[in-house]
């Protein structure tokens, strides 16, 4: 019996709690492509809407943005893996622009820079939290970004050898640092950012934002010396 057939690109969509924008975000997935919708416990029937329009669901029980992330990355098969928010923020329409890229062979790791649509979809809190953060990423890897986004493609199998481990909000930078680290080409295209469906579990409130920069810091934070060996300068 032969194979079933593969999908052009699988777009792995974190979930919790976005009912109100999942009809309009799986509507704008590429034709072709496969939607891997991963409930991360949601209470507002957001699997069985994503079912039913469709998506293919993972559930991953462990709560955090990583855990998520990952999880769906683990369930995909295709060649090539996008991340986009399920919040109605993104467009993933887009994103055959960034998978252009990767085609092409032009970029290892294509970011969506979000550039706002209006005053008060990015709040200042997370805006600041954000430049905060790249400016350690360029310091740390030399790469010359501008934002963090959420909204991103890449080779899965290239992905799985990265050996991520952050499971909580550090998982998007800890992408990128290892990707640094392994020569990859890293690039960045402009994405419109538009307002959310509902409040941010993330970088909706200052505690949000703040306890996001620490799971980021933590990530670029210098690793513990190994006992026993002196540190080398």
């Amino acid at each position: 019996m032969p194979e079933p057939s593969r999908a052009a690109v699988d777009v792995v969509l974190p979930c919790l709690n976005e009912a109100a924008a999942l009809p309009w975000v799986l509507a704008r997935v590429p034709p072709s492509w496969r939607a891997i919708v991963v409930d991360n416990g949601s209470s507002d029937g957001s699997a069985g809407i994503a079912e039913a329009l469709g998506a293919t669901v993972v559930r991953e029980p462990r709560r955090g943005f990583g855990a998520a992330c990952h999880a769906g990355l683990e369930a995909a098969t295709a060649d090539t893996v996008c991340f986009c928010d399920c919040d109605r923020s993104l467009d993933p329409g887009l994103l055959p622009v960034l998978v252009r890229e990767i085609a092409l062979g032009r970029a290892d790791l294509v970011l969506g820079r979000r550039r706002p649509t209006g005053r008060g979809v990015w709040p200042v809190h997370a805006r600041v939290g954000n430049l905060v953060l790249a400016r350690m990423v360029r310091k740390r890897t030399g790469l010359p970004l501008r934002d963090l986004g959420p909204m991103r493609a890449a080779r899965r199998e290239a992905l799985l050898g990265l050996g991520l481990t952050d499971r909580r909000s550090g998982y998007p930078l800890e992408m990128v640092t290892r990707a640094a680290a392994a020569g990859w080409a890293v690039r960045e295209t402009d994405v419109p950012y538009f307002p959310r469906a509902g409040k941010s579990k993330v970088t909706g409130t200052w505690r949000g934002t703040w306890q996001a920069v620490r799971d980021m810091r933590a990530v670029l934070a210098p690793p513990p010396p190994v006992p026993g060996r002196p540190d080398v300068p």
